[in-house]
C-alpha cells in the first residue's frame, strides 16, 4: 500500500514539472538589449531601412501612481532658439544624386518667426508631463522613443496646459514639415545642414555607421548653424503633417493636405545610413506606429498664434 502511494506521488510530482516546462520563459528586457516583438502591418509608407520592433506596451492599473506636473518647459530643462521668419528652397534638387521622387523642390515662405527645441524631447523631460516611458533603450538625457504621433501630440497638448505656460498663452506643437526642413537646413542648400559630404555626417548625427544600434544622450554632436542638435539622426521626428506630395508651385506657411492616412517623421536614426539623414528626406508612417527610432521635437510661436 505504501509503494502504491509513493508511487502516485511521483506521477504527480513529474506530471507537475513537466507542465512547468512546457511553458516558455518570457523574455527579459534590460537596458541594452530590449524585447523584440512581432511589429504590427504598417499602412502605405516610405520605410528607407529595416523596421524597428514594436516595444512592449506599459500595463494599465485601475490605480495609477499620480504623476506631480512640472511647472513649465524651462522647469524641466527644455531650451529653445528662435528660428527668423524667411524663405527657402524645400525638396532637394534634380541634381541631388539621392534624391527622392516625393522631395520636388520648391519654394516655401515662413512669414512668422517660432521657437524650435534645441533637442530632441527626453525621455526625463516625458516622463515628467506625461508620467510613463515606453523607451526601448532606457537613458534619462536620451531621447524618448517608441512614441506615436498620437502620443508627441498628447505631449504637447499637457505641456501648453503647465501653470506658467498656459498663464503665458504658450502652445506648444509639433513643427509643420516645413517648419522642420527649414530649421534643419539653416540657411543652406546642400544634402546636410553642413555641407554635401557625408564623410562629415558623424561630427553632427548618430546614424548607422557610428550609433552602436542604439540612441545617444541629446546633444552630444554638434548643432547646425543655427544651434539646433540631432536635426540629422538618433532618432526620427514626426511632424505636424499628414503626407502628401509636394506642391510644384511656391507655398507661404504651408500645414500639407487636410488628411489622409500617414504622417511625416523627418531626420533619419540611429538604424539608417546617411542618406536617410538628408534634409529633405521624407518619409510617412501611421499615426499610431510605435518603433525604438522615432522622437520628436516641440516648437513654440512667440504669438501663441
Amino acid at each position: 500500500m505504501h509503494l502504491f502511494k509513493s508511487a502516485v506521488v511521483c506521477v504527480a510530482v513529474v506530471a507537475i514539472c513537466g507542465c512547468d516546462r512546457s511553458q516558455p520563459t518570457p523574455p527579459v528586457a534590460t537596458n541594452n538589449t530590449p524585447v523584440v516583438e512581432p511589429s504590427p502591418v504598417p499602412p502605405p509608407s516610405v520605410e528607407p531601412s529595416t523596421p524597428i520592433p514594436n516595444p512592449t506596451p506599459p500595463s494599465t492599473t485601475n490605480n495609477p501612481t499620480p504623476v506631480e506636473l512640472p511647472e513649465s518647459a524651462d522647469s524641466i530643462g527644455m531650451e529653445f532658439k528662435m528660428i527668423p521668419a524667411g524663405d527657402f528652397l524645400m525638396g532637394s534638387p534634380q541634381t541631388e544624386t539621392r534624391r527622392n521622387e516625393d522631395e520636388f523642390q520648391h519654394r516655401v515662405r515662413i512669414t512668422k518667426p517660432f521657437k524650435m527645441c534645441v533637442h530632441e524631447v527626453t525621455q526625463a523631460q516625458y516622463e515628467q508631463v506625461m508620467g510613463n516611458n515606453r523607451s526601448m533603450f532606457k537613458g534619462a538625457e536620451h531621447p524618448v522613443e517608441a512614441v506615436n504621433w498620437v502620443d508627441a501630440v498628447e505631449f504637447c497638448r499637457r505641456l501648453s496646459e503647465l501653470p506658467a505656460e498656459k498663464a503665458a498663452g504658450n502652445i506648444y506643437r509639433l513643427p509643420t514639415e516645413a517648419q522642420w526642413e527649414y530649421a534643419c537646413r539653416a540657411g543652406t542648400t546642400t544634402q546636410f545642414s553642413f555641407g554635401d559630404d557625408e564623410a562629415d555626417l558623424g561630427d553632427y548625427a548618430w546614424y548607422a555607421e557610428n550609433s552602436a544600434n542604439k540612441t545617444h544622450p541629446v546633444g552630444s554632436k554638434l548643432p547646425n548653424a543655427w544651434g539646433l542638435y540631432d536635426m540629422h539622426g538618433n532618432v526620427w521626428e514626426w511632424c505636424l503633417d499628414w503626407y502628401g506630395d509636394m506642391p510644384s508651385g511656391s507655398l507661404t506657411d504651408p500645414t500639407g493636405p487636410t488628411s489622409g492616412r500617414s504622417r511625416v517623421r523627418r531626420g533619419g536614426s540611429w538604424s539608417h545610413d546617411a542618406g536617410d539623414c538628408r534634409s529633405a528626406l521624407r518619409v510617412n508612417y501611421g499615426p499610431a506606429i510605435r518603433r525604438g527610432n522615432i522622437g520628436f521635437r516641440v516648437s513654440l510661436s512667440p504669438s501663441s498664434k
